[in-house]
């Protein structure tokens, strides 16, 4: 019994492994990835944070790789120590579905969440995390948090992608 379940998980393994392969065109088990530079990652957060102060309102920001590990963060001036986390958890939540937080809120409101997906830790439904993409590819995330409406934080998130979209190729 034991070896079946082995049997099938390796067997699991290997056809996602060839169909990773299969859609990255890059042979030998190698995968072929983009990443966001120290240099787009300062910019996004400065723009998020500015855009928002912009408005009035006091936020922090965070890009996270696809591996959710924080590639710059920028605690605007005034902002609550809340906002630290909470944008990293926007961002987060973003990196581990692929998909901009605001979608998922939205989906949330017909679909119930799953109690198992609720109890991962970092994640938060609220809106003010945005997947960063190079054409279908998610490299990261931006996170924003502090924003008096999780739909201004996804504003200013998207106003720190908007600020390098054209070096995201």
């Amino acid at each position: 019994m034991k070896l079946h379940i082995i049997t099938g998980l390796a067997t699991a393994l290997w056809v996602s492994s060839a169909s990773a392969q299969a859609q990255t065109n890059v042979g030998d088990g190698v995968l072929k990835t983009h990443r966001i530079s120290a240099q787009v990652a300062l910019e996004m957060v400065g723009a998020a944070v500015a855009s928002c102060a912009a408005q009035g309102h006091k936020v922090s920001a965070v890009v996270l790789d696809m591996d959710g590990i924080r590639q710059s963060q920028l605690r605007g001036d005034g902002a609550g120590i809340h906002t630290l986390e909470s944008s990293f958890h926007k961002a987060y939540t973003a990196v581990t579905f692929e998909v901009d937080t605001i979608d998922l809120v939205e989906r949330s409101k017909t679909q119930p969440v799953s109690t198992s997906i609720a109890k991962i830790p970092n994640l938060l439904l609220a809106q003010g995390g945005v997947i960063v993409k190079i054409g279908n590819e998610a490299i990261g995330a931006l996170g924003v948090g502090g924003a008096p409406g999780s739909d201004l934080d996804t504003r200013c998130a998207r106003a720190g992608v908007d600020k390098v979209r054209d070096r995201l190729r």
